[in-house]
């Protein structure tokens, strides 16, 4: 996506722009402008901040976790956190003997704060004046190099517009830091870090050296600092103050400005962890770094060259709606973040709030789901290592399985760092101020959505590969804890499933009952089906050898595969007379609410089981649900899947009836989760309801940028909702999907959308896809070889040949006269 520099600079689409400074608005603006490069980031907070009401720094880092114990509602309880590491922004100024300058103590004249997702950089212009009326300009610029992952910048210059003074520069890094960005934890052991060392290197260099307290991870930042004029000569003040307290390392600098001169500040860390190598090397490695970084443009044109090729690979172009475009390509930007190519090699899943706060506590869940298709499509060794991070805590799986009396491997439904459950035993609810007990973990989907995930990986990359190293033992493992989790009732020749939760969460257990779980969760039982299903055929595409290797490995004998054969064959899915499906057994019987009783009181009703629980209800007695739970099954599979299923299964299920459960579960439905709505739009576009799904699809565009959960999106962003907008693109509006081993394109484009451009890779092959409401042009680009590729339009087929393009006129329906 080769674009004229100067277009690109004036493409808003591509900017995220603040022309004030709104202290209520900063947690929010943090999250969303934060910076990362796949192995860490660091929240968009103004450099001259520390943790207040207004700010929170943070930086995160893949995999650096810690648990605490806190002693909470009668209970010792212990919880694994993402650790808010060392802040290695701060740097802050003051003009003679004044107050050192801070955002919200100044006369701010004018303001700009711009992230620029296409170059990857955060901006802030800004013009102040203090209190002896001396007014100063005053440009900042920050990256985390995508280019080096071991780099952070920035760039601090400053203008004296009125005045002739000493100008005295503070940096430090910061090891006081504590997990406090989340109001509800707040009550929970927060400190995280141990002081190991601090010092100096040469004339301009510091260093800090912290370790985790019980996962022992050490962390080491290296900072030097140079300072240039207006001229670009190097000035070298000498150190005015050295601060070495504990936990931190400070240096104060002066020099004198003089008036409408400018002078640069250009402050470079690099960071290394007992993660990356031995724990002894990583104060010298990062060190190393940063005494060889050049200076800060350098850093800048490596970074934008690789950004450049990372959109190059991924943008998605939409002419005719610029909301859609900007929206777009922001959750494109911090799914980058989040997971580059650096983060294919670590230990990494995905977390679900990103590395852009503390919510979730980092932790990894199911959303990956939603998620993993814009990097199948674009870059598949992340997926692979995502994967791979879920291989690694197999045995963690097969032993939570086992302590529950299952075979095979069951993955919990939140992982960290070693694979074990996560999941907190008591939560709190922030309406009512009282804890109750989580039954959360009952949530068993997660494992199907890693069994889906894998196979869905397999259909796009045909990575046999890793199927044979890795994928088949993760999805064969999982197959024999679904077949371990039905089971057979003799009275009505059906498999039925206990003690689970589905997706909606707003229903632990049955009214009354005082342990958690349901019975027959609809969307888990078709899950279970669907993951058996897939794990026969993987086990049957592979070679004899690996085959038998695998079976010896998870004895794995005729009679199991025969038990999986019936399961298939004889699940129950509790349906009504007009084929509702019912989202568990007994949930027909529930109550209904009346929604426009809440709504009118409550205005805000995402969270109705927070709501219901303070009144002193439970949400467990109403027909409501926080997310799609039985409209996930037609999320994920296609019509002809679902209908191949239910006749499988012995049940009648045709497109009438996809309409009536959406309708149905549309009414009842409060989308208290922000992926609650990809599904529901996804339906919406498949069954023709143009408004309906264009308002959701925007909903879910917003979710982030708009904060619509109220409050969430400071404590992280959600990356599940920004990868199912681009799945929604890709694979509703553009229609893209693999059916019959073959790619296949059906288009059905928004009716104000002129055209939608996208590239993906498919089976190790490079395709663009131009879709217009009327055209498809399609064009392969070369590979490794010059085979074609097949590919189905709307029922007709093609082979694509490299390096040719194809232009496909859709056949037009005659209007009815």
């Amino acid at each position: 996506m080769k674009q004229d520099e100067q277009k690109i600079k004036k493409d808003m689409s591509w900017k995220l722009v603040y022309d004030r400074f709104d202290p209520p608005s900063e947690s929010l603006r943090e999250a969303l402008c934060t910076l990362g490069n796949g192995y860490f980031s660091t929240r968009g907070a103004f450099s001259a901040s520390s943790a207040s009401k207004i700010h929170y720094p943070g930086t995160y880092m893949h995999g650096l976790y810690n648990r605490l114990s806190t002693h909470v509602a009668g209970k010792t309880i212990v919880n694994e956190d993402l650790v808010n590491c060392p802040d290695w922004l701060f740097l802050t100024f003051k003009v003679g003997e004044g107050e050192w300058f801070s955002l919200s103590k100044s006369k701010i004249l004018s303001y700009r704060q711009e992230l620029d997702m296409y170059r990857g950089t955060l901006k802030w212009n800004i013009r102040f004046k203090n209190c002896e009326g001396q007014k100063t300009s005053l440009q900042i610029q920050r990256i985390v190099s995508m280019d080096h992952p071991h780099i952070g910048a920035m760039r601090y210059i400053i203008t004296p517009e009125n005045y002739s003074d000493t100008v005295t520069i503070r940096r430090m890094l910061d090891g006081r830091v504590q997990n406090m960005g989340v109001e509800r934890y707040r009550q929970l052991n927060s400190k995280h870090w141990r002081f190991s060392s601090s010092g100096t290197f040469g004339s301009n260099g510091i260093f800090l050296v912290m370790r985790t307290t019980q996962s022992h991870i050490s962390f080491a930042q290296a900072s030097k600092i140079r300072m240039f004029t207006y001229d670009n000569k190097e000035i070298r003040p000498g150190i005015k103050r050295l601060m070495q307290g504990k936990e931190r390392i400070g240096q104060e600098f002066s020099i004198f400005a003089a008036e409408n001169h400018s002078y640069s500040i250009e402050k470079t860390v690099a960071i290394y962890t007992s993660r990356d190598m031995d724990k002894r090397r990583i104060k010298s490695a990062a060190i190393a770094a940063v005494k060889k970084a050049g200076r800060f443009d350098e850093l800048l044109d490596a970074h934008c060259n690789v950004w450049e090729g990372l959109w190059h690979k991924t943008d998605i172009d939409i002419k005719g709606d610029t909301c859609a475009q900007k929206a777009l390509r922001f959750h494109i930007f911090h799914l980058l973040q989040t997971a580059s190519p650096h983060t294919a090699a670590l230990d990494a899943g995905l977390p679900a709030r990103g590395l852009h706060g503390e919510a979730y506590r980092g932790h990894i869940f199911w959303d990956s789901l939603f998620t993993m298709p814009f990097y199948d499509y674009h870059f598949p060794e992340i997926s692979r290592g995502f994967l791979k991070y879920r291989y690694r805590r197999l045995h963690k799986a097969r032993q939570y399985a086992l302590e529950h009396g299952y075979r095979g491997a069951m993955f919990p439904w939140q992982s960290g760092s070693s694979g074990r459950e996560e999941t907190q035993i008591v939560h709190l609810n922030p309406m009512s101020g009282e804890w109750g007990p989580d039954y959360s973990s009952r949530q068993r989907h997660v494992s199907f959505a890693i069994a889906y995930n894998i196979y869905q990986y397999w259909l796009r990359t045909q990575d046999d590969g890793f199927l044979k190293k890795y994928g088949a033992e993760i999805i064969l493992s999982i197959a024999q804890f679904c077949a371990s989790l039905a089971k057979f009732d003799p009275l009505d020749k059906r498999y039925h499933i206990k003690g689970v939760m589905g997706p909606d969460e707003f229903h632990e257990k049955y009214p009354g009952a005082k342990k958690g779980g349901l019975k027959d969760n609809a969307y888990t039982n078709v899950m279970v089906v669907v993951t058996l299903l897939y794990a026969r055929e993987i086990l049957e595409s592979l070679p004899q050898t690996v085959q038998e290797k695998l079976r010896h490995k998870l004895k794995i004998d005729q009679k199991e595969l025969a038990r999986w054969e019936d399961v298939t064959r004889r699940m129950n899915i509790v349906m009504n007379r007009a084929h509702i499906i019912s989202q568990f057994d007994g949930y027909f019987s529930l109550k209904e609410l009346d929604w426009s009783e809440y709504r009118a009181e409550y205005g805000d009703i995402h969270r109705l089981d927070r709501i219901l629980k303070a009144e002193g209800k439970s949400p467990d007695a109403y027909k409501l649900s926080k997310q799609a739970d039985v409209l996930m099954i037609f999320y994920l599979l296609s019509y002809h899947e679902v209908q191949d299923l239910f006749s499988r299964l012995g049940y009648r299920f045709d497109t009438e009836d996809i309409c009536k459960n959406y309708t149905y579960y549309e009414k009842r439905t409060s989308h208290g989760s922000t992926l609650s709505k990809v599904t529901h739009c996804f339906l919406a576009h498949l069954l023709g309801k143009k408004k309906e799904y264009y308002q959701m699809f925007l909903d879910v565009l917003n979710s982030d940028l708009n904060d619509v959960q109220g409050g969430t999106t400071p404590e992280g962003i959600h990356c599940g909702v920004m990868g199912g907008s681009i799945d929604l693109v890709m694979r509703g509006f553009a229609g893209v999907w693999i059916r019959q081993g073959a790619l296949t394109v059906s288009p059905q484009l928004p009716a104000h959308w002129k055209k939608v451009a996208f590239r993906l890779c498919y089976r190790r092959r490079w395709i663009h896809l131009t879709v217009t409401r009327d055209t498809l042009r399609l064009y392969l680009e070369a590979g490794d070889n010059e085979d074609g590729v097949e590919v189905v339009v709307r029922d007709e087929k093609y082979i694509l040949k490299p390096r040719q393009e194809y232009l496909i006129q859709y056949k037009k329906k005659r209007k009815k006269k």
